[in-house]
């Protein structure tokens, strides 16, 4: 536990301090080959943080959307079916997979594999007496 105590308090500060970062504007001008050297790799640990990070977000925000493909261009994706319009009964999507939507097609199937979900329709019927 020493060791990274002493990594984390003294040699990172020692290092970042040891950097040739100039004062005002110019000073980028008038720093050496060597000095440029000496600033790339801050540089790329810097860059490939942000980029991991910035992926890492990126994938969080995908992976919680559902519907990935249908009417996207819509704030919200609402369908009305009147009940009168079904004849025995109707299998309507939820997993967001189908190519009929709103209704079921089956894709929920690969997806359920996939994904090890266990998704499956919504199924509208008259009420039977």
């Amino acid at each position: 536990m020493y060791f990274i105590s002493n990594v984390v308090k003294v040699t990172i500060p020692n290092y970042l301090a040891s950097l040739p970062i100039p004062d005002s504007f110019g000073g980028w001008f008038r720093l050496s080959f060597r000095d440029w050297l000496a600033l790339v790799p801050p540089t790329l640990a810097i860059g490939g943080i942000s980029y991991v990070s910035y992926q890492t977000v990126k994938k969080a925000k995908e992976a919680g959307q559902v519907n990935h493909i249908i009417r996207k261009d819509l704030d919200k994706v609402v369908d009305f079916i009147d009940i009168e319009d079904i004849t025995e009964k109707a299998s309507l999507c939820r997993c967001w997979k189908s190519k009929n939507w709103p209704y079921c097609d089956g894709a929920h199937g690969a997806h359920n594999k996939e994904t090890c979900d266990n998704v499956g329709p919504v199924v509208v019927r008259h009420k039977q007496q």
